[in-house]
């Protein structure tokens, strides 16, 4: 008998917390699983439930949230044995995109009962861990003006970019990435990816696989971004990021050291660090379900 714990953001989805409730309740409600249900009331109460239903013994936590809280209790169970389910109920769901958990909590119960386990990666930028992407530049900078907004979605963060693209002030990045050495005059956009998208289906690393061991730059100078734009069919395609004015790189250990100290963007939050930054991947630290269909 596995024991199930259903960690709910109460302030998060469309319809109210029962809606989710009662789709986990008909689908996970056989002689398998115990299931029970708390809210998260903030992330400081979610991660305090997280630690204490491992020490009982918890076998898998699905947390009904987005990318915030995916994060906030993903990091309490990275190193342990608990898998963690992610039904979707966030503005962005980058990380139920990626590994393609349906948006819908019915179909979301559904097939994270008949799924399967993934040990995946999970990158570390300084003290903090990330499970989706990290962004320092321009990239980074939307997400403050993006919380501003009263409501969520594609269009709020198409205006938060367009707002942050007038304001933005870009700086050197001095880079070393396993051992190579790179000098970006005026980064626009510079994400570490460990899954493929911020969000809504912006992608920002097509082909970013999650349990490779690798975590995935993509940074372009603001001069070249305008000629990266006119290539339409790449953003089709989704092969923009092997555009010759792209750096993309895949690696295990990086360091960043900026001339200003500016916050950066992790899973969807914004936070403060040093002006050097440090980023690492941990090989296969998180265990998730995922649909049995979903490849990585």
């Amino acid at each position: 008998m596995k024991q199930v714990l259903v960690l709910i953001n109460p302030k998060s989805g469309v319809g109210g917390p029962y809606r989710y409730i009662t789709a986990v309740q008909d689908a996970w409600d056989d002689d398998e699983h115990d299931v029970y249900y708390q809210f998260s009331q903030s992330a400081e109460d979610g991660a305090a439930k997280t630690r204490r239903a491992i020490e009982y013994g918890i076998d898998i936590i699905l947390v009904v949230g987005g990318d915030g809280m995916v994060n906030t209790i993903g990091c309490e169970l990275v190193g342990t044995n608990v898998a963690l389910g992610v039904i979707p109920a966030g503005s962005g769901n980058g990380f139920a995109r990626h590994f393609k958990i349906p948006l819908q909590p019915v179909a979301a119960a559904e097939a994270l009962l008949k799924g399967r386990t993934l040990p995946i990666d999970v990158g570390k930028v300084n003290d903090r861990l990330f499970f989706v992407t990290c962004s320092m530049a321009w990239d980074g900078a939307l997400v403050e003006t993006f919380e501003k907004y009263p409501f969520r979605g594609l269009v709020p963060y198409v205006l938060a970019g367009a707002q942050q693209l007038l304001e933005y002030k870009a700086q050197p990045f001095h880079v070393e990435i396993d051992g190579e050495k790179l000098h970006l005059k005026h980064p626009l956009i510079f994400t570490v990816a460990n899954l493929s998208q911020f969000g809504s289906d912006v992608l920002v690393a097509p082909d970013a696989q999650a349990d490779n061991g690798k975590l995935e730059l993509v940074a372009i100078e603001r001069k070249d971004l305008p000629m990266v734009l006119t290539q339409v069919h790449r953003f089709i395609e989704r092969t923009f990021h092997h555009h010759p004015l792209v750096v993309n790189r895949h690696f295990e250990h990086m360091i960043v050291k900026r001339e200003n100290q500016t916050p950066i963007q992790v899973d969807g939050e914004i936070f403060n660090t040093e002006k050097e930054v440090h980023i690492e991947v941990l090989p296969s630290a998180l265990n998730v379900l995922v649909p049995q269909e979903t490849s990585t």
